[in-house]
């Protein structure tokens, strides 16, 4: 139960923390962010995704949610799969349709 509690609280810090910095910082101005804090935001953004249904399903609604009827939906939903996520060894690699042979 605790474990359940601490990562709800964790996915609110998570959403509430990404608003109060963007609400702080102007569009315009660059990041301060490193590369590897980037990957590291990714990666454990991608853990609470496929791990917390309820997050999934928030961001799936606030995402995907506008699309609703619409051609897209469907692919919109979709992409928040964590089943076929690219694997760590080929996330550089280019796609098949983009390399040139």
């Amino acid at each position: 139960m605790a474990r359940g509690f601490a990562s709800i609280v964790f996915a609110l810090a998570l959403i509430g923390g990404a608003g109060v910095a963007l609400a702080q910082s102007p569009a315009s101005q660059p990041a301060e962010e490193t590369p590897q804090q980037n990957v590291r935001a990714s990666q454990q953004y991608q853990q609470l995704l496929c791990t917390n249904a309820a997050f999934r399903a928030h961001r799936i609604e606030k995402e995907c949610g506008p699309l609703q009827g619409s051609q897209f939906y469907d692919s919109c939903v979709a992409s928040f799969n964590c089943d076929k996520q690219p694997s760590d060894a080929n996330w550089r690699q280019a796609p098949p349709s983009e390399t040139i042979k």
